[in-house]
């Protein structure tokens, strides 16, 4: 789903965020991305919005080059995405049902989708009876649930959780890991940015480390083991293998479309009719005019469409005359 491939960030005074970072997540996948403040994480989650474009290397989302993405398709682009950052950036001026429903109006629901939807959400992260309740009069914990509630508002294919149990009490921290985990089941793909060792080690799951702008370990299991990063080139390969069968693939499709494509002459034709004789690679109006009663046989055209195509071709002619 996801690949970035030897992508360097730097900025000036010779500052390197990012240094040379390989990595690929899968679909349906749930990882952690730990290391230090400062390590790089932040940015990574930047150049993944496209909020920022690598100084070199490649992102890939799917089959979409992100760098490369112009910015008319940034929008589209980002509803595939749904992001939970550090502070939540909860708006202080609309109660929690507000804050979801204005994400989905947004995408241009109808009304009675922004409420079924905005009621499944709240359920979900189990904050129904806090709905009309501003961000100040709710809990760190209730927060970032909320928070979670309104990135998934467009059904993302991805969520990025930046930090999300950072400033939580134990209790709430597991309240929010089992959400995500939820979401996970559910068939959305999680990475979650931490630092928190007792979350990451209760999960098991796969632990990506990066100190200094580089990914030092890439391992499943917990915090502090530390195992070498797998290379990409065979992922890479493959997914280049994919584009270019893809590619393949079309251009054979449209080549086939342009060589059977249909007279012109032929579209008013009854549908079924129109079907069995392009199956049947008769594509002009001269081919039919040619048909005999073997053939139409041979193509299963029945009595009652024998009779359209009669009246079709009868009305051709009378209009040529």
């Amino acid at each position: 789903m996801l690949l970035f491939d030897k992508v360097t960030k730097k900025y000036d005074q010779g500052i390197t965020a990012l240094d040379d970072v390989n990595f690929n997540i899968e679909k349906g996948e749930f990882s952690f991305l730990v290391g230090p403040s400062g390590a790089g994480k932040t940015t990574l989650m930047r150049l993944l919005i496209r909020e920022e474009i690598p100084t070199s290397g490649s992102i890939f989302f799917e089959d979409i080059d992100v760098p490369k993405l112009p910015r008319k398709l940034l929008p589209q682009y980002r509803q595939k995405l749904g992001i939970v950052f550090q502070d939540m950036k909860l708006l202080e001026s609309k109660t929690l049902l507000e804050n979801i429903e204005f994400a989905l109006e947004i995408l241009g629901k109808e009304a009675k989708e922004i409420k079924d939807t905005s009621d499944y959400l709240l359920e979900l992260v189990k904050l129904q009876d806090r709905r009309n309740l501003f961000p100040n009069q709710l809990s760190g914990g209730e927060q970032q649930r909320g928070a979670i509630a309104r990135a998934l508002a467009n059904n993302p294919e991805l969520l990025v959780a930046d930090e999300p149990t950072g400033n939580l009490d134990p209790d709430n921290a597991f309240d929010v890991l089992t959400i995500l985990k939820n979401i996970n089941k559910a068939g959305t793909t999680v990475m979650v940015i931490s630092h928190d060792r007792d979350i990451v080690n209760h999960m098991k799951t796969r632990v990506i480390r990066i100190d200094k702008g580089k990914i030092t370990s890439d391992n499943k299991g917990d915090y502090d083991t530390i195992k070498k990063p797998k290379g990409i080139s065979s992922i890479k390969s493959k997914k280049k293998e994919e584009r270019e069968q893809k590619v393949e693939k079309i251009e054979k499709e449209e080549k086939k479309e342009k060589e059977f494509e249909i007279d012109e002459k032929l579209k008013g034709l009854n549908k079924d009719v129109l079907k069995k004789l392009q199956d049947a690679k008769i594509n002009t109006l001269e081919l039919v005019f040619n048909l005999t009663e073997s053939d139409l046989k041979n193509l299963k055209i029945s009595k009652k469409e024998q009779e359209d195509l009669e009246d079709f071709v009868k009305e051709y002619l009378n209009k040529s005359k």
